[in-house]
């Protein structure tokens, strides 16, 4: 026997189809339709609303989706006996090092199966948390899973539950703890059912779709239907940590947001298993108060993306300005931002035309909970060609970008291939069945690239199999001279990360920096450690001694002077000498 349960307030009758036969089903004072029926334990199943004998809805908290969003769910038990991490104790954020991924690109048969052969790679790599990009059931075949729709069942195409807890399994087992990436703040456009159940959505109109009613009428079951996604992904999926998309677009206006009410429950949930789980926000707002601890006010997030960090080093790095890197470029916007966490701490934007941020308070608040990277899925597939740096960077300039995230007080973040400086681009791609649809994302992106000065006949087609395919990485290019110097670079970086306790210190009072604008040299001091770097073609003496540990091009010391020449894009980790004991 088999209880079956859905909330649904707004139709006056609801019937669950299960076993090609209707079943009645009864509604309590709250709005939720309950029935309990003798069915197999994978049975497919929906309902029907009012009298729409001809349409049966998936269930919103559908655990599988085995023939897409817009068929009959599947009843869906993981099999408890499959797991092998039972002395799986977690890691902590700070000190790690975090690896982004696309499961449908990373391999080429873009499936969670396939990508656990290559977690031994990312093991020898050095990085500490592997996290996939959504992994939630969308409408079509491949994309990047920010539309999705039924939010507790898994991509099929992907493997399916069963293969997220093989994935899940296997990385615990190489020491490798597990981000999901997880959308609250919006719904795709194809498969969205939820509105016709109750409602789940806000009036509001939203940036990428419909928003979610958070703070309205009937908003305390939507909430409880986040809270329980994400709490199931750490329960019963063994999930260490989610990245949570956009929260800068959950609208809510209650005593208690959303997210403060998330962090109370994870912690809970955290102590109850006895392992960490972290929250990581990718916000816009510049706020503070997502990572500041309760008892200060705050929401008590562990991270939250930092993509000033990420502005401040691409535009010194490669010299582009346009959007939103217009008030950064310089070493003097760079010095303060690795210093400060945020640039734009309550300071102009001109690319938003206000006041935007407000400071860190460095005193409080570790620096490890900003997470910095050199590009993320959206620095390179948000670009209209969805050009990686490589393919506009010397190798020298993306060392120089590695070295600087690396070293930083920051938790680092690298995108599946940057470590070997990856040659196939990362495209915006979907895979809408509906010709409507589908035209509407091709003309949007043209049209969105075209009015930032791009040619439209040069931005790829989302639809095309090509803009898909062609975003696979080839690993095999990794031996190639150049991408195997860079892959080595990068080895080398996080081994000196792990065995330099300055490189973890997450303190920004301990970070000192020096750099001459017009020289182009710019000089990260971490305890004992300086990592010196040349951002510009000629090479540079900089005032700095000490015994070179690591580089790009090997730099000259000139011991006499206390000076180092770097070479022209390029970087030197040197050890200062020991200051004598009085």
């Amino acid at each position: 026997m088999h209880t079956f349960e859905v909330w649904a307030p707004i139709p006056s009758s609801v019937r669950l189809f299960a076993d090609g036969r209707l079943h009645d089903m009864q509604r309590d004072d709250d709005g939720w339709w309950r029935t309990t029926v003798d069915v197999a334990p994978d049975t497919r199943y929906g309902f029907v609303l009012d009298d729409d004998t001809g349409t049966v809805l998936p269930d919103p908290r559908s655990p599988r989706q085995p023939e897409g969003v817009h068929e009959p769910s599947q009843l869906h038990v993981l099999d408890e006996s499959k797991w092998t991490d039972r002395n799986w104790t977690g890691r902590q954020l700070t000190g790690s090092i975090i690896y982004e991924m696309h499961v449908g690109t990373f391999t080429p048969e873009g499936t969670l199966d396939s990508a656990i052969d290559r977690l031994d790679e990312l093991v020898d790599l050095g990085v500490e948390f592997v996290e996939p990009m959504p992994l939630n059931a969308f409408n079509g075949t491949h994309g990047w899973g920010y539309d999705g729709v039924l939010w507790y069942a898994v991509h099929e195409p992907y493997g399916g539950p069963d293969a997220l807890q093989r994935f899940v399994d296997a990385a615990h087992a190489r020491g490798l703890a597990v981000v999901l990436d997880v959308v609250y703040n919006h719904l795709g456009p194809s498969g969205n059912y939820l509105g016709r159940f109750g409602p789940y959505l806000s009036a509001a109109p939203g940036i990428w779709g419909d928003n979610i009613n958070l703070d309205g009428p009937g908003s305390g079951e939507v909430r409880r239907y986040i809270l329980d996604n994400a709490l199931r992904w750490f329960r019963e999926f063994h999930i260490d940590a989610l990245r949570l998309d956009a929260v800068h677009a959950l609208i809510d206006h209650t005593a208690t947001h959303l997210l403060e009410e998330l962090s109370v429950e994870t912690f809970r949930l955290s102590a109850h298993l006895g392992r960490p789980l972290s929250l990581i926000a990718e916000s816009d707002l510049n706020d503070p108060k997502l990572i500041t601890p309760r008892p200060g006010g705050g929401y008590g997030l562990h991270a939250q993306w930092a993509d000033d960090v990420h502005h401040a080093i691409h535009a010194a790095v490669s010299g582009e300005r346009q959007g939103y890197y217009g008030d950064f470029g310089s070493l003097d916007c760079l010095a303060y931002t690795l210093g400060h966490g945020f640039f734009h701490a309550g300071t102009y934007s001109s690319f938003r035309g206000r006041v935007h941020g407000r400071p860190l308070d460095t005193r409080r608040t570790p620096a490890s909970g900003l997470v910095a990277y050199t590009c993320t899925h959206d620095q390179v597939g948000n670009r209209a060609l969805g050009d990686r740096p490589g393919a506009y960077l010397e190798p020298g300039q993306l060392a120089v970008k590695a070295a600087l995230v690396l070293a930083s007080p920051y938790t680092p973040m690298l995108f599946m291939g940057e470590e070997w400086g990856a040659s196939t681009p990362f495209r915006y791609f979907t895979s809408h069945p509906e010709p409507e649809l589908a035209a509407a994302v091709v003309e949007g992106r043209r049209r969105e690239f075209a009015e930032h000065g791009w040619d439209a006949d040069d931005v790829p087609d989302p639809q095309a199999s090509e803009t898909f395919t062609g975003s696979k990485l080839r690993w095999d290019e990794r031996d190639e001279d150049g991408h195997a110097r860079l892959l080595e670079c990068y080895r080398a970086l996080i081994a000196l990360r792990r065995d330099r306790a300055e490189l973890t210190d997450p303190w920004l009072e301990h970070v000192h920096v020096t750099y001459d604008e017009d020289e182009k040299w710019l000089v990260v001091h971490r305890g004992a450690l300086r990592v010196a770097c040349n951002l510009g073609p000629d090479p540079v003496t900089v005032p700095v001694g000490g015994r070179p540990l690591l580089w790009w091009d090997e730099p000259v010391v000139n011991r006499t002077e206390s000076a180092v020449l770097i070479p022209g894009w390029s970087f030197a980790i040197l050890e200062a000498p020991e200051t004598p004991r009085r």
